[in-house]
């Protein structure tokens, strides 16, 4: 069993970053236990939440977790920037691995990329998403798309984020968003690695 720490904006990033990670540590026949540290209020409480983390986990003489997972949207920064700034947020006394997941521009967008998985999900396919930067763009798209579909989207849609995602062709969604592809492509290399030296 292995123990990730995710630290996500909110609750569409739980269901989708969650869900992404349990099928490919499926994918690695790795078994995996989630551990949620927040998933409300933003980047900034993100950010917060996650240096007291860090600081607690640093003094602490328990068991660290195997890998954390610290999850937010590019927005307009766009995905390297954000990626850097995610990544300067780490300390140099924890020896944990850490992946960022950076959404680009948010993540509703994952969800649209594959239009034959959204119809198996919701009965109907939806078009392919455009890239661009704009508030609440792609929640709008969402919505429309399960609208379109004849179904009411009681949560903005995201209520059919798991469904979705597990239905994806991941390996054709990867090639449609550089955001995604470095994500599973971390995640990937870090359960590899797990295959050849399993827990203690």
């Amino acid at each position: 069993m292995r123990d990730i720490t995710l630290f996500v904006e909110d609750y569409a990033h739980r269901q989708v970053i969650g869900t992404l990670v349990q099928r490919i540590a499926l994918e690695h026949t790795v078994t995996v236990r989630l551990d949620w540290r927040n998933a409300t209020r933003g980047y900034g409480a993100v950010v917060r939440e996650f240096r007291t983390y860090l600081r607690d986990l640093a003094r602490q003489e328990d068991r660290f977790p195997d890998l954390i997972v610290l999850a937010t949207d590019a927005n307009c920064k766009g995905l390297n920037e954000r990626t850097k700034e995610v990544e300067e947020v780490g300390s140099p006394e924890i020896s944990v691995p850490i992946i960022s997941a950076v959404p680009d521009p948010h993540v509703e967008r994952w969800l649209l990329l594959d239009g034959e998985a959204f119809k198996r999900v919701l009965g109907a396919g939806c078009d392919a998403p455009d890239q661009k930067c704009s508030r609440d763009r792609y929640k709008q798209r969402l919505i429309e798309a399960v609208s379109n579909a004849g179904t009411v989207p009681k949560l903005g849609g995201i209520e059919y984020a798991e469904d979705i995602v597990r239905e994806m062709n991941i390996d054709r969604a990867t090639r449609m968003d550089r955001s995604l592809e470095r994500f599973v492509a971390e995640l990937r290399n870090t359960f590899q690695g797990w295959q050849s030296w399993p827990s203690g």
